[in-house]
């Protein structure tokens, strides 16, 4: 089957949307339809965070096969992942955040979802930022 970029970012949302107990059973469903798929949860203040968030994305893509170990797949993984972080920075600029990477791949197309809650005494706020690149088969 060939899927283009809109399923594939649908895929990685539905990955940073899931809960535990559900992630697995996700993940199956994808392969079945030849989707590569992982998610990996994130945490702490969001602009110290930065590296650790790009580096846990990097690992779990590699780890679970969506991505080779080479610079231009490391890059697309690093890209998206910015990307993602860049549309949730502005709600959570300086404040704890919670919350799950999706990353999704098929073909050329890669996504990664970031789904965070936003910690604010008492108050979450809930933000989604999505990244998309392309790469080579």
């Amino acid at each position: 089957m060939n899927f283009d970029s809109n399923y594939i970012a649908k895929a990685s949302i539905q990955m940073a949307i899931s809960s535990r107990d559900s992630e697995s059973q996700l993940i199956n469903d994808f392969n079945n339809k030849g989707i590569k798929a992982v998610a990996v949860d994130v945490g702490g203040n969001l602009i110290s965070s930065i590296p650790k968030i790009i580096e846990r994305a990097l690992v779990a893509s590699k780890r679970n096969g969506l991505i080779r170990d080479c610079h231009v797949h490391d890059g697309a993984v690093a890209g998206a992942t910015r990307e993602a972080l860049m549309q949730v920075a502005a709600k959570a600029n300086g404040l704890n955040v919670g919350g799950k990477i999706g990353i999704a791949r098929h073909g050329e197309h890669i996504s990664v979802c970031i789904f965070m809650s936003i910690g604010l005494l008492h108050l979450n706020e809930v933000v989604i930022g999505l990244g998309h690149r392309s790469i080579p088969e």
